[in-house]
């Protein structure tokens, strides 16, 4: 069941995926129908999730269910996979490559792998104090918290 995202409570867990590019505004409304789509008939053993979206900075994908009344099982987990790696493969993007980083540099989202963002640490091009999307949260309360953090509040604190 497609429940507002803002409704959802704290402990509601999420799985974020994030783009390695911005979705363009017609993108993002076919992406907001095919979820809305996708959400609506998202179930577990046959039981409806509470469960709802929301998208940031243009490419930050991010699904939450409340598991309080049906938690989120492996085959309802392995058809949330399925249906990113569909948006992939539509909309010609990176989703699920988790040896990526965003940043934020200024006001703009920045996006390197893993390697590149080791090199810009050396380089000093980034520091202990640039925001960083923490994308290992697991629920909207850490969400809401610990998210966009400092680098050195994060997993990438281990590159200073």
């Amino acid at each position: 069941m497609l429940v507002d995202f803002n409704t959802l409570p704290e402990h509601s867990r999420v799985w974020i995926y994030q783009a390695n590019r911005s979705f363009s505004e017609e993108e993002l409304t076919e992406i907001k129908q095919k979820l809305d789509t996708f959400i609506t008939n998202w179930t577990a053993h046959g039981s409806d999730l509470n469960a709802g979206y929301d998208i940031r900075y243009k490419r930050f994908i991010i699904l939450a269910v409340d598991q309080t009344s049906q938690s989120a099982t492996g085959c309802s987990i392995d058809a949330s996979v399925r249906f990113i790696q569909q948006l992939e493969q539509d909309y010609n993007v990176d989703l699920m490559d988790k040896m990526n980083v965003s940043y934020k540099q200024g006001q703009f989202v920045a996006h390197k792998t893993l390697l590149d963002f080791k090199k810009m640490v050396k380089d000093k091009a980034v520091s202990k104090n640039t925001i960083v999307f923490n994308n290992l949260v697991t629920n909207i309360g850490e969400l809401n918290e610990n998210w966009e953090v400092p680098a050195e509040q994060s997993w990438h604190s281990r590159f200073f």
